[in-house]
């Protein structure tokens, strides 16, 4: 489908105009959110991301077109939303990717959107005057103060970790505007008994939602061909290292949230591509999820004892930051000081939870370097993989 650039001048409101959904109406399960970051984010190994989708369809006419994706089902639009919230970052830096961040009007975890990235992008960056004066739309009412023209939320979201309920959701998307979205992050939740999507099946959906076809096939050609370039330089399988991934957001660590690799869900996309091992395959460990809140201490990851440490929960640290602190506590540690990841340096932090198109380029330039620094170079060093000026030239449209 082509985008319609006569659509790019209107000041109209776009509102949608009609929408459909059967997971809404039942199946909806109860569950809870804590502030741990719940889960692991699988991620795929998206090397034929530039593809069309059969579902995500619309009309290149100036009348209406349609959206399709799971939970919501088809949503109809007249007109691309010239307004709109994310719940999480990766949602948030779909948008911003495809030229939309004026229409940005809030978020709803501001604490778990890494818009730093775009410091390193010329003319890409977001108002955090309108993020901090919304940073966590998730109640209702917050929904009607915005009166957005769509919200970016997988609506199984909000009534399994906010106590939503069907009758709510309706509500809002009668009276305010459709959602759409899909929890992708992880793929470990009992609640989520619906499809999922790889991060750049998501993000073309996000880009006919805004009917920018262009942007998202530029971004798609330029993925496929950085993750190529990295995966041909990587060491043969048996000289990869075998990955530890936890959640643990103190800064002196004792117990830590594992987190399954080879579930794949988004958030662990450059883990994937990059070819790592799971220190915990052959091991009983489940996933971090909503019902699953185990902990490991100094003790069990001794039996694990794994090449890399990567720890979330840090990454409004710098690396150097990290070691000198998170690193630097471990390495006193009188058990913790035995591990064979600390003893070599190797700890590192884990990277975003929620993380869209730009967000996954440059974690996977970092996770290259954390893993392979002979052949990428050192974390803190400043060696590029990929142009960033062709990233924000693509953002800005010029291309």
């Amino acid at each position: 489908m082509s985008r319609d650039d006569s659509d790019q001048g209107a000041s109209t409101r776009r509102n949608y105009l009609a929408g459909t959904s059967a997971v809404l109406a039942g199946g909806l399960l109860a569950g809870c959110l804590t502030d741990a970051e719940g889960g692991d984010a699988t991620s795929e190994a998206d090397g034929t991301s530039g593809q069309s989708t059969t579902d995500a369809t619309a009309r290149s006419d100036a009348e209406s077109y349609t959206v399709s994706m799971e939970p919501v089902g088809t949503v109809e639009f007249d007109a691309p939303p010239e307004r709109w919230i994310a719940y999480d970052g990766g949602y948030a830096d779909m948008a911003v990717a495809l030229g939309q961040a004026d229409g940005l009007a809030g978020i709803g975890g501001i604490d778990r959107y890494y818009s730093g990235v775009y410091d390193e992008l010329d003319g890409v960056g977001v108002d955090r005057d309108v993020l901090e004066a919304h940073p966590e739309v998730r109640t209702k009412e917050e929904f009607y103060g915005i009166d957005a023209d769509v919200h970016l939320y997988d609506p199984q979201m909000l009534v399994n970790w906010f106590d939503w309920d069907a009758a709510d959701v309706e509500e809002v998307r009668e009276n305010v505007a459709p959602f759409l979205g899909n929890v992708i992050f992880r793929r470990s939740d009992d609640w989520h008994d619906y499809r999922y999507y790889t991060l750049y099946q998501a993000f073309e959906r996000v880009a006919t939602l805004f009917q920018e076809r262009e942007r998202f096939e530029a971004f798609a050609d330029l993925h496929d061909e950085f993750v190529a370039d990295v995966q041909s330089r990587l060491p043969a399988p048996s000289e990869r290292p075998d990955v530890f991934l936890t959640f643990e957001g103190t800064d002196e660590p004792e117990t830590f949230s594992p987190y399954r690799l080879r579930d794949d869900g988004t958030s662990k996309k450059q883990w994937q591509d990059l070819g790592v091992g799971d220190a915990l395959d052959g091991t009983d460990i489940e996933n971090l999820s909503t019902t699953n809140r185990g902990e490991l201490d100094y003790e069990n990851l001794l039996e694990i004892d794994p090449e890399v440490i990567l720890v979330r929960g840090h990454e409004r640290k710098t690396a150097a930051e990290f070691r000198d602190v998170v690193l630097a506590y471990m390495q006193d540690h009188p058990v913790g000081s035995e591990l064979t990841a600390v003893q070599n340096g190797r700890v590192y932090r884990g990277g975003y939870l929620y993380q869209g198109p730009i967000h996954n380029l440059f974690l996977t330039e970092r996770g290259a370097k954390q893993m392979y620094p002979d052949e990428f170079g050192d974390v803190t060093g400043d060696d590029r993989l990929f142009d960033r000026d062709r990233v924000a030239s693509i953002v800005r449209g010029e291309f």
